[in-house]
């Protein structure tokens, strides 16, 4: 049977929410498969994917099976998976640079015990790439990880393995590193996943009905509120700047015209600890209807954010596996464009979905 083997850097609640749906619906035919975007790509199923290396850096998780650290403080996500078998791969510790910013060390159980490990580097990280036989590395990194994760992207690109940026710093969308992919034969998928059902794809989504219903743009907010490592993370502003980029470019690009920038804000805006893996987000939208007479309309989303991106992961991972069996590299475009708030090109979300239908019918 085939499958595809994949690794995994940083092992905080999206990647919990990952491993546990890969075992929540092995097993399951597809009239059971509720959840999912696809229950089939080229032949694989979720079962179909399986963990073979990952790196960490919180004491907590270093040296733990996979499958017990993905439980281990400070994950918060829900636990909708009775049990996840041992994986019999143990967490490895990875290479720090500025995958954490200072103040999560400073919060106890809910931030960041850095391990005492020596930290991986470059050659150390390929080599476990290679020896585990992974074909596709995930990025879990903190948002703001910059060095770091152009440093995971080069040791994916020297070990001869394909990536799926899930945060918003730009290697998909950045033309060099694109084009060293291609020419390595590799795909990629980024950047910035988009949840199935979160706040900036329902946020698109109105954007676009306004603009097809005629209806102008005028003034909007997305103000999120959640209490995982995420939102801890993102109360250091320095760390924003990629992350505001391409949640508003993602709104911006939906719209008629683009608005100015004191006309849109979209962003996280504070960390409510017992609110956990929950995240609430509040829209606001206001707009001039025929006759430039006013309206306006606010919406209230809340859910587990974690859950909420692992079925998109689960799609990418299936998505770079079957352009390897093509021999296609490089930004995989229609995948970039349905499943990533950032990709290199933005589409609208129907024909985002219209061409990844496409690729992945062949």
């Amino acid at each position: 049977m085939d499958r595809v083997r994949i690794a995994i850097v940083g092992v905080g609640n999206c990647a919990s929410s990952l491993l546990q749906g890969i075992h929540y619906y092995a097993g399951r035919g597809p009239g059971a498969a509720a959840g999912l975007m696809h229950w089939e790509i080229g032949g694989l199923r979720p079962g179909d994917i399986e963990a073979v290396a990952a790196f960490d850096v919180d004491t907590r998780k270093v040296g733990r099976d996979l499958s017990d650290a993905i439980f281990a403080e400070p994950n918060c996500t829900a636990r909708f998976c009775g049990e996840v078998p041992k994986t019999g791969v143990g967490v490895r510790m990875g290479a720090l640079l500025d995958g954490i910013s200072p103040h999560m060390q400073e919060r106890g159980a809910r931030g960041f015990q850095l391990a005492n490990a020596l930290e991986a580097d470059a050659a150390e990280v390929v080599r476990v790439l290679r020896d585990s036989g992974a074909e596709v590395m995930l990025n879990y990194l903190p948002v703001g990880s910059e060095r770091a994760a152009r440093f995971y992207a080069e040791c994916a690109l020297q070990a001869g393995v394909a990536l799926v940026n899930c945060i918003p710093v730009f290697i998909a969308s950045n033309p060099d590193f694109a084009k060293r992919f291609a020419e390595r034969g590799l795909p990629v998928v980024g950047d910035d996943i988009k949840a199935q059902l979160g706040a900036t794809i329902t946020h698109r989504t109105l954007t676009e009905l306004f603009r097809r219903r005629g209806v102008a743009l005028t003034r909007t907010y997305q103000l999120n509120t959640g209490g995982n490592t995420d939102f801890l993370n993102m109360l250091n502003q320095q760390r924003l700047a990629s992350k505001k980029q391409s949640k508003t470019e993602a709104v911006q690009s939906a719209a008629a015209e683009r608005l100015a920038d004191e006309n849109i804000h979209v962003g996280p805006s504070d960390y409510v600890p017992w609110q956990k893996d929950n995240k609430v987000c509040f829209l606001r939208m206001e707009g001039l209807l025929f006759g430039d007479v006013p309206m306006n309309l606010e919406l209230r989303l809340s859910v587990e954010d974690s859950p909420n991106s692992a079925g998109v992961a689960i799609d990418a991972i299936r998505c770079c596996k079957l352009a390897m069996r093509r021999g296609q590299s490089g930004a995989l475009h229609a995948a970039c464009a349905a499943l990533m708030k950032h990709p290199p090109r933005q589409l609208s979300e129907d024909e985002a979905h219209r061409q990844l239908e496409a690729f992945v019918s062949g």
